[in-house]
């Protein structure tokens, strides 16, 4: 083949390349960002509503400013100068232009900060509401615990769904890309949301754009906001505070649902963490806490110490560590009270989970301890509470 049949084969594949990408791009994601969209998330709540009258109502003014002044600044430009014998005018201390540029711009001003006083009034007023959803932060999911109203008592963690082959290119991407997770926050549609936000670690924020709401989530703080959705549907958001390397991949997603469904959904989560709390004295062996601890490694670990155990930046590898391969009680601490950079698990995750994943890490790669840690050890560990 020449090298213009080459080329023009290679070009081939290329277009067919970046159509296949375009395909792909040119397609809605549900309750997230739609193609081409240059607007806003479609308002979900009043708020939201709200800010999109306060957003166009505000273009509205800057664009009629912009036109005003560059309009008379082109037109003096072209009619007056120079060329056409126009010599320039002097005046000084007009006291009727120091009052005409004065009292207009402070009438645009209030004009402006009238309506956006009132909607970020709105915005942080909390009282009054139905339910109330502790958030917090961590790297790098979200933990949710309902802790007033309907659905007090549910408490889970809502991380990445999107597999780990997807991200790095190995397996096709769905159109929810990024934006998916295993446990969705879920609430009845017109009721009043009050979210408490804090972090477990570092900074992150809690955005969801249809609804409006952003709030920072700081180690040590509370912060509170609220939402009322006014349609049923799910609804997508992004931590939106740099907050370390995994930043991209710890989505929020809302669902919200009719009162019925969400009564419905109450009952069975309470169910599900009935059954799924863990027996203390119950023996598992080997191969059930290896099954087990990889589901719990898969979904809070391997963000950071890799699928493989190998390690990243700031994390340690496991495959061969001092740590996983020293006494039971070196891991136990870590696990349990954390240090440096990983965060402390208990309280995050059950007994059970840390039992399962750390009989995961010892017997997983090229670890074969052979140990089978219990539940029991751990409630032990961290003081039987």
């Amino acid at each position: 083949m020449n090298l213009f049949g080459k080329v023009t084969r290679a070009s081939l594949y290329l277009i067919a390349a970046f159509g296949s990408a375009w395909a792909y791009a040119a397609e809605n994601m549900p309750g997230g960002p739609a193609v081409n969209q240059l607007n806003f998330a479609t308002p979900a709540t009043k708020i939201m509503q709200e800010i999109h009258w306060l957003h166009w109502m505000m273009l509205a003014i800057c664009a009629v400013i912009f036109v005003g002044v560059f309009g008379v600044m082109f037109y003096a430009i072209l009619k007056h100068r120079k060329s056409l014998g126009h010599k320039s005018a002097s005046f000084h201390e007009s006291t009727t232009v120091e009052i005409i540029w004065t009292v207009i711009p402070l009438l645009i001003v209030i004009g402006m900060a009238l309506p956006a006083t009132k909607t970020v009034v709105a915005m942080k007023d909390t009282t009054n509401s139905d339910i109330t959803i502790k958030t917090t932060g961590y790297q790098w999911k979200w933990g949710y615990d309902y802790i007033k109203g309907e659905g007090e008592g549910i408490s889970f963690l809502s991380t990445l769904s999107t597999s780990r082959e997807a991200i790095n290119n190995l397996a096709p991407k769905s159109n929810t890309y990024l934006m998916e997770v295993d446990n969705e926050m879920v609430v009845p549609v017109g009721k009043k949301i009050r979210l408490i936000t804090t972090a477990n670690d570092v900074i992150h924020a809690w955005t969801i754009p249809a609804f409006g709401v952003k709030q920072d989530a700081i180690p040590g703080f509370v912060r509170d906001t609220w939402f009322r959705a006014d349609t049923i549907g799910t609804f997508r958001g992004q931590c939106s505070e740099l907050c370390g390397a995994e930043h991209a991949f710890m989505p929020i997603v809302v669902k919200v649902v009719s009162q019925e469904d969400y009564t419905q959904w109450v009952e069975g989560k309470k169910k599900e963490m009935s059954s799924a709390t863990d027996d203390p004295t119950k023996v598992y062996t080997l191969d059930e806490q290896k099954e087990r601890g990889a589901k719990v490694y898969a979904s809070n670990c391997a963000a950071c110490h890799q699928p493989n155990g190998k390690g990243a930046g700031a994390f340690p590898a496991l495959d061969g560590s001092k740590v996983v391969l020293g006494p039971k009680e070196g891991q136990y601490n870590i696990l349990i009270n954390g240090k440096n950079a990983m965060p402390k698990w208990a309280g995050v995750i059950s007994d059970g989970d840390i039992a399962a994943v750390m009989t995961y890490t010892r017997n997983s790669w090229g670890n074969k301890t052979g140990e089978i840690i219990q539940t029991q050890e751990i409630f032990t560990a961290r003081g039987g509470k």
